[in-house]
């Protein structure tokens, strides 16, 4: 286990910000300087040229923050065969003339080693070139062990500041790594940083696992387990301390459990004689409330940002569509009207979207529309999508995808636009992501 870093404590000295900048506070899904991001707005990503760190550390950060930034969609790393330069002091404006000419927009330069102490000091720089002035910078001092937690927080922070928004780089993803033939495949919980790498493990495989799910305001997450001739088990496992326990041995079948914002509740769906009710449970307590009054099969529920709804996706209507009801219960409304039929539905942590799985005719897709109903659109079809799950700034998704036959399903990333999709790299087939909040 790597030592505890947090945001706070890796940063030390502030190297000092320009002000007045024109490309503070970019706000997404307006006209701006650099780019419109509404859907189907005109869109050029911001060119970032992120030259390589002095130090012995260097080369890992900068390679790591530059990997960031090509999957970012909104930023993209410029090719480092046309730099104009070679960043002998990171402390120095570059020369802003001719990285002009090379079409950099901001320039980032930086260092990492370790100190006297043994401890590692990195420090970046982040330039602006049109003005010609520094826009961002820090220095950060922890264990060596914590250098990639490093290159995410310092890419989150370029991130924010030329765009705005919160980044998501200094995030895990737990997942179901699955491995064998297809008729007996074995099924572990993992957990990964957002690009694919520091895999670990946190279940044998003995047992079926299915839907993880991450707290939002701790390192538990929530997942079903299902053992051979036992009853399905939700399950709390501390991903620090690998602690696990027990939330309820529910009888028939429980699907789907999910947290509430706080942390302090888990929503799911439990199925009685062949009908599905939704049920909340305090995990301090253990007290269940049924939150559904329903001869359907209601499942898939989802809080949405601020608690007061949730999200869920039921056939009460003749088909699977998804419903808004008060987060204790009462009158649904449904808000899914296309063709096909609607499940997994996730609301984004901004509280503007809910993304869903839609089953058409042959294709699975993966869409977002607003909360009650309107805007719907499709980001990505084809066969077998499912289960979508947000980045903490709500401007990205993970789902997976499974061709079939012999094969098995990966794990892709793709923007809330819809404009940029890419595989996330895992050790074996893998499904049912789910993304962490940003690490504190």
């Amino acid at each position: 286990m790597l030592p505890s870093i947090t945001r706070r404590s890796a940063s030390g000295l502030i190297l000092g910000l320009a002000s007045g900048l024109a490309t503070s506070k970019l706000a997404f899904g307006q006209d701006n300087k650099y780019f419109n991001v509404t859907p189907g707005g005109a869109f050029k990503p911001i060119p970032v040229a992120v030259t390589p760190f002095d130090g012995d550390n260097g080369a890992a950060i900068s390679g790591i923050i530059s990997n960031n930034f090509s999957r970012s969609v909104f930023l993209a790393p410029v090719d480092p065969n046309t730099f104009p330069e070679h960043i002998t002091n990171p402390d120095q404006a570059p020369q802003f003339d001719s990285w002009k000419s090379a079409n950099a927009q901001f320039v980032v330069t930086g260092r990492s080693a370790p100190g006297a102490d043994g401890r590692l000091q990195t420090q970046f720089r982040l330039w602006e070139v049109a003005s010609g002035t520094q826009a961002a910078g820090q220095q950060y001092v922890t264990d060596p062990n914590n250098a990639r937690r490093v290159a995410h927080i310092i890419s989150d922070a370029i991130f924010s500041r030329i765009t705005g928004e919160k980044g998501f780089f200094d995030t895990r993803v737990v997942f179901v790594d699955e491995t064998g033939p297809a008729e007996r495949r074995r099924k572990r919980l993992a957990i990964m940083d957002q690009d694919g790498a520091n895999v670990r493990y946190l279940t044998s495989g003995d047992d079926l696992v299915v839907t993880p799910r991450f707290s939002p305001s701790s390192q538990d997450i929530t997942y079903m387990s299902f053992g051979v001739a036992e009853d399905p088990k939700v399950l709390l496992l501390n991903i620090e301390t690998g602690q696990r326990e027990i939330v309820g041995n529910f009888p028939g079948m429980t699907f789907a459990p999910r947290f509430s914002p706080d942390g302090q509740k888990i929503i799911m769906s439990l199925e009685e004689n062949g009908i599905s009710n939704l049920y909340e449970m305090d995990i301090r307590s253990r007290a269940t409330t049924r939150l559904s009054q329903s001869s359907a099969i209601d499942t898939s529920p989802s809080f949405s940002p601020d608690g007061s709804q949730i999200v869920f996706d039921s056939d009460r209507g003749g088909s699977q569509q998804l419903y808004v009801m008060p987060a204790s219960g009462g009158n649904a409304q449904r808000i899914s009207f296309g063709d096909g039929r609607y499940s997994t539905p996730v609301w984004s942590p901004k509280g503007d979207y809910i993304a869903f799985t839609k089953q058409g005719a042959s294709t699975f897709a993966i869409g977002v529309m607003k909360p009650d109903g309107s805007g719907e659109r499709i980001l990505t079809e084809g066969f077998h999508n499912e289960g979508p799950t947000w980045a903490p700034n709500g401007l990205f998704l993970m789902f997976f995808r499974d061709p079939g036959g012999e094969s098995g399903p990966h794990i892709f990333m793709i923007d809330v636009f819809g404009r940029s999709e890419f595989q996330v790299p895992t050790p074996a087939y893998a499904s049912d992501p789910a993304w962490s909040p940003l690490l504190s």
